[in-house]
Formats: C-alpha cells, sequence, structure tokens
C-alpha cells in the first residue's frame, strides 16, 4: 500500500507540474470567448450530472448513515451544482463581456476543484457507514463522476487536472487505509484510467487550440479578403477626388434606373453639370486648386436634397440622379438652386475661386444609357451657349432638332464634300477710296442640294466627324481656283478652325496649295478666332509663326466676341485684327462699344497692324467707324456674300496699283 500510495501521490505531483504548461488554456479574446461558448454546452450537464450522483448516493445510504450527514450532499452540494449549471447556461454565457467571462474561467478551475474535493469528502464520510456493498458503489459513483468530469471538461484541461488531484487523493487514502479487500486493484484501475482520460483530454486540447487557431486564422483572411474586397469596390465605383461615384459606377447607376420599369412612376431625372471657368482656375491657381474645387462641387451635390445618387463622369463634369417625383418645374428649380449653390466661392490657400456650372436635364426615358446622356448633353450644350450658369431641361422640341442634327450628321459624314460644298466671297473695302482691297470666302455646305447651311451650323460637324482638316484643303484649293484675287492686286480671307491651327502640319499643307496655284502666300490671309487660341496659347502662338514662316498673313477674327484680352494680343504673330460685328452693331447707340472699338484701334496702330471691322450692316455703322478712325469695313451694308466670278467684278476699274496693302 505504501509502495501504491507513493507512486499516486508522484504521478499526481508529475501532472500538477505540467499544469503550468501544456496544461493551461491559452490567452486572447478569442480563445476566451471560444472557451466560454464550448464550456457553456457542457458544465450545465456535467453539473446536473453531479446531481443526479449526488441523489443516488444519499438515496443508498439512507438507512446506513445519519440522516443530517446524508442531507449535507444533496442540499448544500445539489443546490451549488444547479447554481452553476444555470450560470452557464449558454444563453447567459452569450450576453457576458469578455472581461467576465475571463474571470469565469479562472473562477470555474478553483471553484470545479474544491467542489469535487467536497463531494469527495462527502462520500468518504458516508463509505465507513456502507457495508461492502456500499462501498463499492461509492467507488462506482466516484469513478463516474471524476470520469464524467474529465471527459465534460476536454477544453479546460486545467480544471480538469486539479478536480482529478482534489478527488483522487481524498479517496485513495480512504480506500487504501479503510482495509477494502479490493483497495490495491480498485486504485490502480482509477489512478491509471485517470491518467489515461487526463492525457486525452490534454489531447483534445491541443486539437482544440489548432482548430481554434486555424478557425482564427481563417476569420482574419475573411477579414482581410472582406477589406480587400471593400477596397476594390471603392476603387471600382468611387471617385477618390471627390467621394462620389466615379464613371463606371455612375454609368452602371443609370443602367439601373433604366431597368427598373415600373409604371405606376416615372423615371428619375438625369442632370449633367459642366463647370464654367474650371479650366481658368487649374491654369491660374494650379491643379490642387482645382481638385478642392471638384471636392467642393461633390459636398454641395451631396448635401442638396432630392439627389439620390451622383458622380464624376470626367474632368469637370458630373452626373446627377434627381428625385423620380419631381416635375419638370419642380426639377428646374432645383437644377437653379443647385446652379446658384456652385456660385458660392470655394477658399483654397488663400485665395478665393468663383466658378459656376451649366446643367442639362433629361428624364431618364430613353432606350439606353447612350440615348439618355446624349440628351442631357444636348441639353448641357445648350445652357452653356445660353450663358454661364444657364438650365436647359430638354424638351420636345430638342428631341426634333437632335434628330435633325443627327441625320445632318450622318449626311455630313457620309457625303462627298466636293458634291455637297460651294464657296461665296464678302468683299472686304477701303472706306477712304471706296474700292475693294480683298475677299473673305466663306463655305456653304448643303445636306439635301437645296439647303445650304453656312459654317456656324456644320463646322461643328466637321469637328465631330473629324473632318475639319480635309475640309480646310478642299475650301483652299477652291477658293485658290474660283477666286484668283492675287491677280487683281487684292487679297483673299481663309477661316482656319481651331483644330487647323493647332493640328501639325497644316502651314505645310497650305503653302503647297498656294505654291501649286501660283498664288503670293502674302495675298493670303489666314482667319483666327480667339477661342482658337484658349486651349494652349503658347502652343497657339507657335502654330501662328509657323504660318508666317512661310509667308502667310494672320488676322484675328471676332476681336472682341469674348475672350478679347489686349493684353494678350501684343505676343501674337498678327497682321491684322477683325473687329466683331457684334461691336459693329453696338456704335452708333452705345457709348461704350464705340469706347471698346476706339480702344481696340489705338492698340492696331500702337502694334503696326491693320484693322477690319466686320458685320457694318447701315451708313450710320459705317459713318462712326470712319469717325473712329476704321479704313477697312465688311459687311451686308458694303456687300453681301456672292459667287467668285461677282465678287471679281466688283473691282470694277478701281486701280490695283492703289489697292490697300497689309503692313509687314
Amino acid at each position: 500500500m505504501q509502495v501504491a500510495r507513493g507512486w499516486l501521490v508522484g504521478r499526481l505531483s508529475r501532472l500538477t507540474r505540467a499544469s503550468s504548461g501544456r496544461w493551461q488554456q491559452r490567452e486572447g479574446d478569442n480563445f476566451t470567448l471560444a472557451y466560454a461558448h464550448s464550456l457553456s454546452h457542457r458544465l450545465p450537464l456535467l453539473y446536473l450530472v453531479v446531481v443526479f450522483d449526488l441523489l443516488l448516493v444519499a438515496a443508498r445510504f439512507r438507512t446506513m448513515a445519519p440522516g443530517w450527514l446524508v442531507a449535507v450532499g444533496p442540499v448544500a452540494l445539489g443546490s451549488f451544482s444547479l447554481w452553476r449549471a444555470h450560470y452557464w447556461r449558454p444563453s447567459a454565457v452569450s450576453q457576458r463581456s469578455v472581461d467576465v467571462l475571463r474571470h469565469d474561467l479562472k473562477a470555474m478551475s478553483w471553484l470545479g476543484s474544491v467542489a469535487g474535493f467536497l463531494m469527495s469528502l462527502w462520500c468518504m464520510a458516508l463509505y465507513v457507514y456502507g457495508n461492502e456493498a456500499g462501498q463499492s458503489f461509492i467507488h462506482y459513483i466516484m469513478a463516474v463522476t471524476l470520469f464524467s468530469g474529465i471527459l465534460g471538461l476536454g477544453h479546460s484541461p486545467l480544471t480538469a487536472l486539479r478536480i482529478a488531484i482534489a478527488t483522487t487523493i481524498p479517496t485513495s487514502g480512504q480506500i487504501l487505509f479503510g482495509g477494502h479487500p479490493n483497495a490495491v486493484p480498485v486504485m490502480a484501475v482509477q489512478v491509471v484510467v485517470t491518467t489515461l482520460l487526463l492525457l486525452i483530454t490534454n489531447g483534445h486540447h491541443r486539437d482544440f487550440v489548432r482548430l481554434e487557431l486555424s478557425r482564427q486564422q481563417l476569420a482574419r483572411r475573411e477579414r482581410e479578403a472582406a477589406r480587400l474586397a471593400q477596397e476594390n469596390l471603392l476603387q471600382a465605383t468611387v471617385d477618390p477626388l471627390t467621394g462620389g461615384l466615379n464613371r463606371r459606377a455612375i454609368l452602371a447607376r443609370l443602367e439601373e434606373e433604366l431597368a427598373e420599369t415600373d409604371p405606376t412612376r416615372p423615371p428619375a431625372w438625369l442632370a449633367l453639370i459642366d463647370l464654367d471657368g474650371f479650366k481658368h482656375i487649374n491654369d491660374t491657381y494650379g491643379h490642387a486648386a482645382g481638385d478642392a474645387v471638384l471636392a467642393a462641387v461633390a459636398n454641395r451635390l451631396e448635401e442638396l436634397e432630392r439627389v439620390r445618387c451622383f458622380g464624376r463622369l470626367g474632368g469637370d463634369e458630373f452626373a446627377a440622379v434627381l428625385d423620380p417625383s419631381l416635375e419638370e418645374d419642380a426639377v428646374r428649380k432645383l437644377a437653379l438652386a443647385l446652379s446658384e449653390r456652385l456660385r458660392a466661392p470655394v477658399l483654397h490657400g488663400g485665395a478665393v475661386l468663383r466658378l459656376s456650372g451649366s446643367i442639362g436635364v433629361h428624364r431618364l426615358d430613353g432606350q439606353s444609357v447612350r440615348d439618355c446622356l446624349e440628351r442631357a448633353d444636348a441639353a448641357l450644350y445648350k445652357a452653356k451657349e445660353l450663358s454661364d450658369g444657364a438650365v436647359v431641361v430638354f424638351s420636345p422640341d430638342d428631341e426634333a432638332e437632335l434628330q435633325d442634327r443627327a441625320a445632318v450628321t450622318r449626311l455630313f459624314n457620309d457625303s462627298n464634300l466636293a458634291d455637297r460644298l460651294r464657296l461665296v466671297y464678302q468683299p472686304i473695302v477701303d472706306a477712304e477710296g471706296g474700292g475693294v482691297v480683298g475677299f473673305e470666302a466663306f463655305a456653304r455646305w448643303s445636306p439635301d442640294g437645296h439647303r445650304w447651311l453656312p459654317p456656324g451650323q456644320f463646322m461643328s460637324l466637321a469637328e465631330a466627324t473629324g473632318r475639319t482638316g480635309e475640309l480646310t484643303r478642299m475650301v483652299m484649293e477652291r477658293a485658290l481656283r474660283e477666286c484668283p484675287a492675287w491677280e487683281h492686286g487684292r487679297w483673299l480671307s481663309i477661316n482656319l478652325c481651331s483644330r487647323d491651327v493647332m493640328r501639325g502640319g497644316t502651314a505645310d499643307a497650305l503653302a503647297q496649295l498656294v505654291q501649286d496655284f501660283g498664288a503670293p502666300p502674302h495675298s493670303i490671309i489666314l482667319e483666327v478666332t480667339e477661342r482658337a487660341l484658349l486651349g494652349d496659347p503658347r502652343r497657339a502662338e507657335a502654330r501662328l509663326q509657323a504660318f508666317r514662316a512661310r509667308g502667310f498673313r494672320i488676322a484675328l477674327d471676332d476681336f472682341g466676341a469674348g475672350w478679347s484680352s489686349l493684353s494678350q494680343v501684343h505676343s501674337l504673330p498678327l497682321d491684322m485684327i477683325k473687329i466683331d460685328q457684334e461691336l459693329s452693331r453696338a456704335l452708333a447707340t452705345d457709348p461704350g462699344a464705340r469706347t471698346l472699338v476706339g480702344t481696340i484701334i489705338s492698340l492696331a496702330w500702337q502694334l503696326g497692324i491693320d484693322c477690319t471691322i466686320e458685320g457694318v450692316e447701315d451708313e450710320s455703322q459705317a459713318a462712326t467707324a470712319r469717325g473712329l478712325g476704321i479704313r477697312l469695313m465688311q459687311g451686308y451694308h458694303l456687300g453681301r456674300p456672292q459667287t467668285a466670278s461677282e465678287a471679281l467684278a466688283l473691282i470694277g476699274k478701281a486701280p490695283s496699283d492703289n489697292v490697300v496693302s497689309l503692313r509687314a
């Protein structure tokens, strides 16, 4: 017995020392939650097993032991077990914080061992009152209770170990010293089985830890995947500069709106917003200021009620989906309110940035997103033509105009320009001598052979179809063939569009045409508008220098129509300024117009270049212009555009050697 007792104490001591290592539960909030969740489904059942075993022992010894001793177990220990079973029920555990659960797990380890020790003492107190069968029954009940506890506490091996030690030591001492005939075999079985079960429990705990680590790693990967998916979603749908939807996302949203076919409600509205003056801010204050403006516009869109969503299509153009319940008048008021918001200044780096936004609105009732964007864009284009910050709602008249324009565009794209193009020539007159000094060629294009459109109505078609270069070369070639004004000592003016000015190789192509017809380049005036110089002034200046290098003369057309920066004219390689016809019409009645024209004339003389006024329609305008010192005039009052033969006939008997020549 002494040997058995020594072996038992040594084995339990080794297990106790090992408990400081691999028998411990893992630390960490995730493990605390995992342990508590698992134990909440086991501990209530284990405590009920303890209660059941207490009742069995009490029933077995009710006639053998004193009543008070028999009652101690079911009353005290049973009540404690029922309380712990209720405390560890899953619904209660799920409501507790991590800190409380961590405390519960630590308390459980000691409470379990104390309860096991007290149950052992109670059973051993009853043991002396029983006969051999009663004592064997106690051995059986204690073994079942201990083995159940060890197996049930697989996720808390340290608690199982402590319960085993607290239970085995008192029961082993009682068995060894109680004189039971089978004490050694019973002790051997109990110790061996307990040890094996503890090892099995520890193995289960290691498996549980590995599984939980894998689960946590998988959860981290899932969270990382979700985070990356969210980032990818943001990159795919959100414009990083403004925080609104990007182009792809807003187009997808428009697709969704079109797909919602609900006959009980009208479709939503699409508003396209284009910022007026944004390029000026970018060029003057830098791209950081432009970014600040775009972010401010997005914030104002987000704050506006009845805006379902918005996004940036690109550059300074935004799209917004507006509440479908709005009627046309209400949506116009909403767009006007947005336009007013956009006029509010934006503060950036001590600068006050001001701009406005033109808005085109169309209800999303088209066949496709492309159709809706096309109509909203048509309304936006009309708004930009009206004024800065204007609002236009696409109307049935606009639809008819759009369809007509689409048809004309197809005709222009498919037509042979040579068959549908003709030129007319308007004389430019010397107001002092009364003679014709030159002609300006105007192109006319016909979609049907009957209706002839001026450049203002078909040049945009040429730009849209990429045929501006072809058109310019054709106009130049035909004008040189039809109207050889240089042979009479006069000049010939040809208009260039913005793309002709900026396109490389245009100067060489036109110079070759002039050479082929034997015309002196200085007799050809190339007219460019102020708008052609807006996009890239430095590059435009370099292109104009290239024309000058090949002998052409350069005239700045429509001066005073809008951009008109007098301070920048001196840096351009110009031979003539042509005053816009809007100023011409106002000369006789508007003192401000006369003052401005006088300033332009003074500037031209100071720069040593000629000055022509366009759009002279009556004698009062002509007289006022002459009074201001203008010699070169052009307009219906002096001669309408006509065929080449009619134009050349105007030269009449005027001597060619008295023609006014351009200053070099």
